[in-house]
């Protein structure tokens, strides 16, 4: 009977684990299904049909004022209600939007109408156009400062193990200054380690946006060269692709920031430019092998197609010189908004060797909240053309403009290393708002 018991114990307990998990993972699933931010059109009615068992109002930032909220003024969900304090929201059920000047909105949501869940940012923009590009670019950038990729020891001049930096300088930390001069370069600042006669220098130090100085005094290697025992990097080039271009002649790009091969940090961006390249071979992808597309970049100035002005996680921006700006000819399309991207036929836009071409193919998941702003957008290369020349997404193609239904909704990012016909999306509202 003891045991019996012991077992019907163990059956209870299972159970209730169970069901336990079953449900933070329906909750899991339905948090992201809503998402964060959710950007609407001014002047424009927009359906949101997320049919979710959330609940909750709707008013306008900022959330707290004397009496709790404000009135919603130029804002009503499916109601004529713009004089409330608050309007109450269902996602339960189709909601429709609408708001007729920029603001910004709060919207606090209960599960089942009880439990508070998620708060949602609500930002009224302007309808925008932009002329999706496709065409490969080259891409030069310089650091603010000197990268540090890596550290480590050396032989000094007296047979022994030298490490002059130790555990003060790590991977990732850029140094900004020498002495309290900026530092102009990898080869001006590996002049003055070598010039410093083994006197202590003090390096001001840029680590995850603190800023610092500390004391280092180089060391003689075996050759009676002063070292610091790191390994440094200026600079970064590659072949990319433009995503837009709007009616400023600012575009972006890539839909990823440009981070150091050896690291994985985002690069800290002094300056860069844009170059014109012409893909002159393309390695296939294959399962476990991402391709790649090569390009042939003459870094001159009559080349120069403009300028970049940031690198950020959502891509990198900057202006086009009138004369590249010439030369994209795609006709200017509205953006989709993430709410509105739908599973099903799309297109990219990209140059695998001569003018920009479509391509099609599906959108095979949408996620509203990812973690990974990079990733809000799975799709699959459908195209048989594409597929026959590079194998699905290659290196080179990121920042290809995704386009559904007439609208541009994202850009290309990610291969999936194990499917090449496989990969993710950013969608082009989060570009537009770095």
């Amino acid at each position: 009977m003891e045991r019996k018991e012991k077992y019907r114990l163990f059956l209870y307990v299972l159970l209730i684990g169970s069901i336990t998990a079953l449900f933070i993972c329906w909750m899991i699933l339905i948090w992201e299904k809503i998402p964060g931010a959710i950007h609407i059109r001014a002047g424009i009615r927009q359906d949101l049909d997320l049919n979710v068992p959330v609940s909750g109002k709707l008013y306008k930032a900022p959330a707290e004022t004397e009496d709790g909220a404000i009135p919603v003024t130029g804002m009503n969900a499916a109601v004529d209600a713009r004089e409330a304090k608050t309007l109450s929201v269902d996602l339960a059920e189709p909601l429709t939007l609408y708001a007729e000047d920029i603001e910004t909105y709060t919207m606090d949501l209960k599960l089942f109408g009880l439990i508070p869940f998620k708060t949602v940012n609500v930002q009224v923009i302007n309808d925008k156009t932009l002329i999706p590009a496709g065409i490969p670019i080259g891409i030069y950038v310089k650091t603010e400062g000197i990268l540090v990729i890596a550290t480590g020891d050396f032989t000094g001049d007296d047979g022994q193990a030298k490490e002059p930096v130790g555990h003060l300088l790590k991977e990732g930390d850029y140094i900004l200054k020498v002495n309290g001069r900026e530092v102009e370069g990898k080869a001006a600042f590996m002049r003055q380690i070598e010039e410093s006669n083994g006197e202590e220098l003090v390096l001001t130090i840029l680590r995850e946006d603190q800023e610092f100085d500390l004391k280092v005094r180089p060391e003689r290697n075996q050759d009676g060269e002063y070292k610091l025992g790191i390994w440094i990097r200026d600079n970064a080039q590659g072949v990319g692709t433009l995503t837009y271009l709007d009616e400023n002649n600012s575009f972006g790009a890539l839909g990823h920031g440009i981070n150091d091969m050896d690291t994985a940090t985002l690069m800290n961006l002094k300056n860069g430019s844009l170059y014109t390249t012409e893909i002159v071979s393309i390695t296939k992808g294959e399962n476990g092998t991402p391709g790649e597309l090569t390009g042939v970049i003459d870094y001159k100035e009559s080349n120069k197609m403009g300028t970049i002005e940031a690198n950020t996680v959502e891509g990198i921006f900057g202006e086009l010189n009138e004369s590249a700006a010439s030369h994209i000819t795609t006709q200017a399309m509205p953006i989709g908004l993430k709410q509105e991207v739908d599973l099903g036929p799309a297109q990219i836009l990209c140059s695998v060797g001569g003018a920009p071409q479509l391509y099609d193919v599906k959108i095979t998941s949408v996620h509203l909240d990812h973690d990974n702003i990079n990733r809000g957008i799975e799709l699959q290369i459908t195209d048989k053309t594409l597929l026959e020349t590079t194998g699905g997404i290659v290196q080179g193609m990121s920042g290809s403009p995704i386009i559904q239904d007439g609208k541009l909704i994202g850009a290309v990012t990610h291969v999936l290393v194990q499917d090449p016909t496989r990969g993710f999306g950013i969608f082009i509202e989060n570009m537009l708002l770095q």
